[in-house]
């Protein structure tokens, strides 16, 4: 059996080279996504589309991964630095002109058998905001 630790990292990794089949993978059929301040988003269309939009957005690369896994392997967390940039206009959002943020974020992670079923994101999105406006 896989552990947390390596599903997590193998998430991330497919994160990081931008493919979202292989960040499905990683996933349950009915994963719950919670990002940040917004709806949860559950199953794994939902999740394909949120990449999409993320992908035409913005660009990110993650730095600074620490990855932390609980006793009995069903739940894990992340700490890393996003490195982005502001590519496209998001919906009540600033004008985006290709500006680059820099922030603090993580992510927490409850697993069944091997595969993520639940992801929550967390960043400041007060500082994001500053950070492009």
């Amino acid at each position: 059996m896989t552990s947390a630790t390596d599903t997590v990292r193998r998430y991330f990794d497919a994160f990081g080279a931008g493919d979202t089949e292989a960040m499905l993978d990683c996933l349950t059929p009915d994963v719950a996504h919670h990002v940040n301040e917004g709806r949860v988003r559950e199953g794994k269309a939902l999740f394909a589309e949120f990449c999409a939009h993320m992908s035409r957005c913005y660009r990110e690369r993650l730095t600074d991964m620490v990855i932390f896994e609980a006793a009995g392997g069903t739940r894990a967390a992340a700490e890393y630095t996003v490195n982005g940039t502001y590519l496209a206009t998001d919906d009540g959002l600033p004008e985006a002109r290709n500006q680059s943020y820099r922030l603090p974020a993580g992510s927490f992670f409850t697993l069944e058998d091997g595969r993520i079923s639940r992801v929550v994101t967390y960043y400041n999105l007060a500082d994001w905001i500053a950070q492009v406006s």
